[in-house]
């Protein structure tokens, strides 16, 4: 099968660290630091779907703060200030270290690029801005325009709308085993980019490589 000529990247774990923030506040928050991140990512997904699935709108950055909130409860509470810092944190993320260097050497190649993110379109100018990324991607594209969150059809739809084409022209990236699963039944060439080495699921929506970093795309190139 001939490369892909467009690339599209899921943001929030795929391109940007989403626990960065509470490693950099480890020392205030106390042992519990890596507890409280992964609550605060698990309950931001929930939220997301629970809304999408009751058809209640909300912002991402609302659920962002809504589940940081949850916990914080969960740990017992934080130091004054820690939350303010924590949320300024979500929004000037650093991509992982291969990002800058892959997203360059994709375009030097002649593919485009894109981000498909949940999140809203101020948050995702403020991470690609401080992540260094800016002038990178040809369209970031959220999930407001679709009017609901992934993983459902009409936000993977926003690619083909922007870009035309099929669905088996785009090669989907995204470290969530969940959007990788949506993103393959709507018809995209999947990348599950498998950092933390989690176990596989969904087998009836496999997806189509797995790799440890965003390296891989280069490699095969």
């Amino acid at each position: 099968m001939p490369q892909p000529k467009l690339y599209v990247f899921d943001a929030y774990g795929t391109l940007f660290d989403v626990h960065a923030a509470a490693a950099a506040q480890k020392d205030a928050i106390g042992p519990a630091f890596e507890t409280l991140s992964q609550t605060w990512r698990t309950k931001h997904l929930e939220y997301s779907w629970i809304h999408a699935l009751t058809g209640r709108d909300a912002s991402f950055w609302t659920l962002t703060q809504r589940s940081l909130d949850f916990a914080i409860a969960s740990i017992g509470g934080v130091p004054a200030g820690v939350r303010a810092k924590l949320l300024a944190a979500y929004r000037q993320m650093d991509a992982y270290p291969e990002v800058f260097q892959v997203m360059k050497s994709l375009k030097a190649g002649g593919a485009q690029l894109a981000i498909l993110s949940n999140g809203d379109p101020d948050m995702l100018t403020d991470a690609v801005t401080s992540a260094g990324l800016a002038g990178l991607f040809d369209a970031v594209l959220s999930v407001r325009d679709a009017g609901i969150f992934k993983p459902d059809m009409a936000v993977y739809r926003l690619v083909l709308d922007r870009f035309g084409g099929t669905a088996n022209d785009v090669s989907f990236q995204s470290s969530n085993r969940w959007d990788i699963a949506g993103a393959e039944v709507f018809g995209f060439r999947t990348v599950w980019v498998n950092r933390r080495d989690a176990p596989d699921e969904y087998p009836d929506m496999a997806a189509d490589h797995i790799v440890r970093d965003l390296n891989a795309l280069i490699e095969t190139t």
